[in-house]
């Protein structure tokens, strides 16, 4: 945790190791830790150390919440922040270093009412541990300075060789042992476990300093002398009154060699025709294991449907909500009914999504701050409103390898085509929001929206604008009513929707690809006549909350398969795979 600088994994794994109490009762700590796992640790990585820690819990936590996450955060600050300054260090003793790691783990394993060392060091595996710290510290006092960055590896090199092996509470008849182990005691049933070559016997290895007569001359063993020793281990353990051998045909999907007593083994009872007793027994063991999973009946698994009462179905969506209702209805249901949102990944690089807000942002400043006219140097202001937003994921490499450069040749674009575009222009706004209502069978519904930019041109009529990172849907999309955002932007524009915008005729409807690619930008209106294509919407739309006001209406799970959506949280939920697998898609 602290060699990296608190990266949410190694952080998280410090927080919910089981002896981990941060001072507090164990279960409060635990629900501050998945509080803190959740608002912070989850998506994009924040600033590094402690202090990005605290900086980030200031800025994604509630005000009611924060200094209560400060607080405990606050008690365990100093202790890593030592630590973390001595593994930055060029030159640290072993002791300082040793001391400044016991002092994290002891504040973090600390409770309410007992101490960190009296809950660290109790019981067998505390006892092994402070054994092997105290022989450590007594082993190093005379060490060199060693570079704080080569404390993790040199402390694991130490701890590999140490094994505990609990004094009581074992199985009364079973034990796990190694060979040395092994051949020192007796059992009725003995199961040799992973005969391959290169495992038993173990690979010698090539000794990269000493030859086989340097190592004769030193007085040193052989390296196959490991190989008798493994040999005699096979013989000892291989006298047991019942033996079992066994081995891995396949260890991570490649095949491996049998051990050479395998071999010589197959040998000998191939030679006394003996063959067909190896395997009778054992034969029925994979039988067993794959009766424990059969089922007793193969039954498909048909899409969900669920049809929730009427009073519980939402009754206010975003127009790209209504996308969503009309490819995957079960998707509102498990997010607006259930009220289930999906969980970012653990470090997760920023996405599709986050360049998506990036971009967006940054034009939607330029254009507040530049409604009208744009400025002499338009393009350099636009790219220094863009660092300011694209700073916090600047220290990943893609992002400043890949999306930057596609920003910058995105603004050019921009510049480029919005410079003559102005002057046709009376007003522009962005991110404005839109809310109406829509009357329904039973009640009414509301529809709101946020546009991405909105045009007056001189003649007073509108052009809305919609920004598209990824690729924009097609005029047949649209006109068939699976992606209705731009004509169910320009109906609430038409019925006053926007209270800043009067109400006004819509000029045209344009998507705006940007990708940054060749070309960086690419404007797509839409064609036909658009008071149609408004007018479409409208009716679908009022179609749609029509069929979900009648109570036998269920929100299915990709209705029309073939207008799914590329990606749904729900998928999984909805076990989509399943059904579909059995030809219900």
């Amino acid at each position: 945790m602290a060699a990296s600088a608190c990266a949410p994994v190694p952080l998280l794994a410090a927080l919910k190791h089981p002896l981990a109490a941060g001072g507090m009762e164990t279960p409060r700590f635990r629900r501050r830790v998945r509080t803190l796992e959740r608002a912070v640790l989850r998506g994009p990585r924040p600033a590094p150390g402690i202090e990005g820690l605290l900086n980030a819990v200031r800025s994604s936590y509630p005000e009611e919440e924060q200094l209560d996450a400060l607080g405990w955060i606050d008690r365990l600050a100093p202790s890593v922040r030592h630590f973390s300054e001595l593994l930055d260090s060029d030159a640290v003793s072993l002791i300082d270093l040793l001391s400044a790691h016991n002092a994290v783990a002891e504040a973090l394993a600390a409770t309410e009412e007992e101490t960190g060392d009296r809950r660290l060091w109790a019981g067998e595996a505390g006892e092994d541990a402070a054994n092997f710290l105290g022989e450590l510290v007594e082993a190093v006092r005379d060490f060199p300075p060693i570079e704080g960055r080569s404390y993790g590896a040199f402390l694991e090199a130490l701890m590999v060789g140490r094994v505990h092996r609990p004094r009581y509470g074992t199985h009364p008849r079973l034990a796990i042992l190694g060979p040395l182990e092994g051949r020192l005691q007796q059992f009725d049933l003995m199961i040799l476990g992973g005969l391959n070559e290169g495992t038993w016997p173990p690979d010698p290895g090539a000794d990269p300093w000493m030859s086989r007569p340097m190592r004769a001359e030193f007085g040193l063993p052989s390296p196959e002398r490991r190989i008798g020793l493994s040999a005699h281990d096979f013989q000892m353990a291989a006298s047991a009154p019942e033996v079992v051998l066994t081995r891995a045909e396949r260890v991570d999907g490649a095949p491996t060699v049998a051990s050479r007593w395998w071999l010589r083994m197959e040998t000998v009872l191939r030679a006394l025709s003996l063959q067909d007793k190896i395997g009778r027994r054992v034969s029925i063991y994979p039988h067993w294991q794959q009766a424990l999973d059969a089922p007793k009946k193969l039954e498909p698994v048909r899409p969900p449907a669920p049809c929730p009462p009427v009073n519980v179905r939402p009754r206010k969506f975003s127009v790209t909500e209504i996308e969503t209702w009309v490819r995957d209805p079960y998707a509102i249901y498990a997010k607006r009914i259930l009220g289930l949102k999906s969980l970012d990944e653990i470090d997760e690089d920023p996405g599709a999504a986050d360049r998506g807000t990036m971009i967006h942002d940054s034009l939607d400043l330029f254009v507040r701050e530049f409604p009208e006219e744009l400025p002499p140097k338009a393009l350099e202001r636009l790219l220094e409103i863009g660092r300011e937003q694209f700073a916090p994921a600047m220290l990943r490499p893609s992002v400043h390898a890949f999306w930057w450069p596609r920003f910058e040749r995105i603004a050019e674009w921009v510049i480029a085509m919005d410079a003559p575009r102005r002057a046709e222009l009376s007003r522009i706004w962005t991110e404005r929001k839109g809310q109406i209502m829509i009357r329904g069978p039973l009640a009414l519904v509301e529809l709101t929206c946020k546009a991405d930019r909105i045009e007056r041109r001189a003649d007073g009529g509108y052009v809305i604008v919609d920004y598209k990172t990824g690729a924009p849907p097609t005029d047949k999309q649209v006109r068939a009513g699976l992606s209705p955002q731009l004509p169910l932007e320009a109906m609430m524009l038409a019925m006053d929707g926007f209270s800043e915008i009067p109400a006004g005729a819509i000029g045209a409807l344009e998507y705006w690809r940007l990708s940054g690619g060749e070309p960086a930008g690419e404007r797509k209106p839409l064609k036909g006549k658009l008071e149609e294509l408004i007018e479409e919407a409208e009716e679908g739309l009022l179609q749609l909350v029509a069929a979900f006001d009648d109570p036998a209406t269920p929100y299915r799970s990709r209705p029309a398969p073939e207008h799914a959506p590329r990606y749904s949280d729900y998928e999984h939920l909805a076990r989509v795979k399943e059904w579909s697998a059995a030809g219900e898609v």
